[in-house]
């Protein structure tokens, strides 16, 4: 029952499936905007929150769900015997920004303008902030952060009746997933916890 905002930052190849997306929504009766911007740039944030304040009038935001997945997959460091790239500070930090901070962010400029009411705010998390997998060390301190994050929000946005809580799916097969070193021993270990033996 509710109309939607989404941002998404896709590239002319993945366009048709968004539009596709937008038009399976919009049958439903729904309201329905989709913005393909760079959703953890901080001008870019400000400009669609303006947006979408005039597109909401008197309405304002009751789910909010971050899920924003991209982020750097290299080791953290390498043996001296085995030299290869390593993370850079400058791809922590954006992973860091993207994935975890974000949420922050993105919570305090709705909060701001007072765009949230009694809101569900989600944030996707994952098993890989509790666990170790090689080249994930970036992401998984993300999702770490991410989980933190959420915690905070929780106790800080109570008193203003919002909610905030992180979803942990399970290994989903999605592109992202496909980027990861590893992906399909992953995606078989986790069929294989999963008692219906599926993703």
């Amino acid at each position: 029952g509710h109309n939607i905002f989404g941002v998404h930052l896709d590239r002319r190849a993945a366009l048709p499936r968004v539009t596709a997306l937008q038009e399976e929504l919009k049958q439903t009766g729904r309201s329905v905007h989709f913005f393909n911007a760079h959703a953890a740039d901080d001008d870019v944030r400000k400009q669609l929150i303006g947006e979408m304040a005039a597109l909401l009038g008197d309405e304002r935001i009751g789910v909010f769900l971050h899920s924003l997945a991209f982020g750097s997959l290299r080791p953290l460091v390498h043996p001296p015997d085995e030299p290869g790239p390593t993370l850079t500070r400058r791809q922590l930090d954006m992973t860091l920004n993207v994935m975890a901070n974000s949420l922050v962010y993105w919570v305090q400029d709705l909060q701001v303008a007072g765009l949230l009411e009694r809101a569900r705010i989600f944030a996707m998390t994952s098993s890989g902030g509790h666990t170790v997998w090689p080249s994930y060390g970036p992401v998984s301190a993300a999702k770490a952060a991410l989980e933190s994050h959420i915690r905070q929000l929780s106790m800080e946005l109570a008193p203003h009746g919002h909610t905030a809580n992180s979803i942990l799916a399970g290994v989903t097969d999605t592109p992202a997933l496909s980027r990861i070193p590893g992906a399909e021993q992953l995606k078989a270990h986790a069929a294989m916890r999963n008692p219906h033996r599926r993703l």
